[in-house]
């Protein structure tokens, strides 16, 4: 009897478990998507790249925090023809002169084949180091259109809020989370 009921109490929790991690993706997918209207709605150059990539891969929170030492973070959803497609985390540590604390969205727009290959084909995919990857000013980006875009990789960074100062070496690590 004590068996069956050790069986159905695990049971319970694991069911728990997965109902709650089903609920989480879906709120992540609900703030990406908004996240992505809302920088479509203040960049037509974000809007237009978004017409022309291959994938669009957006964080809408990621979190950062550091005192001389930090870390940052968030989950993200990657669409494809405005479909959901995967779910990956970013997470990175920091070390520098920087203090603070901050949140921003993060969009990422895949504008060939082959950019979308490394990202699948790595264990991680870490910003920072590749030289394919242009970052983009949300507020500055008038002068971007998909005639003059020749990278494989833009970025967006937007939504800051929080205050972070300071100078640091940083990489942010992006996985795929449901393979």
């Amino acid at each position: 009897m004590t068996l069956n009921v050790r069986s159905i109490v695990l049971a319970l929790v694991l069911a728990t478990t997965a109902l709650r991690s089903a609920y989480a993706a879906q709120v992540v997918d609900q703030q990406a998507q908004a996240a992505l209207d809302a920088l479509y709605a203040s960049s037509p150059a974000a809007q237009a790249l978004g017409a022309k990539a291959k994938a669009v891969l957006v964080f809408p929170d990621i979190r950062k925090a550091a005192f001389i030492l930090g870390a940052q973070g968030g989950d993200g959803v990657m669409f494809t023809n405005g479909k959901i497609t995967g779910h990956y985390s970013a997470g990175g540590v920091l070390a520098g002169l920087e203090a603070g604390a901050q949140s921003f969205a993060y969009a990422m727009f895949f504008m060939s084949d082959s950019a979308l290959r490394n990202l699948h084909a790595a264990k991680g995919f870490e910003i920072g180091v590749d030289p394919g990857i242009v970052v983009v000013d949300a507020g500055a980006a008038k002068e971007l259109s998909t005639t003059t875009a020749q990278a494989d990789v833009y970025s967006y960074v937007f939504n800051q809020k929080g205050l972070m100062g300071g100078i640091a070496l940083q990489g942010l690590k992006i996985t795929r989370t449901d393979r």
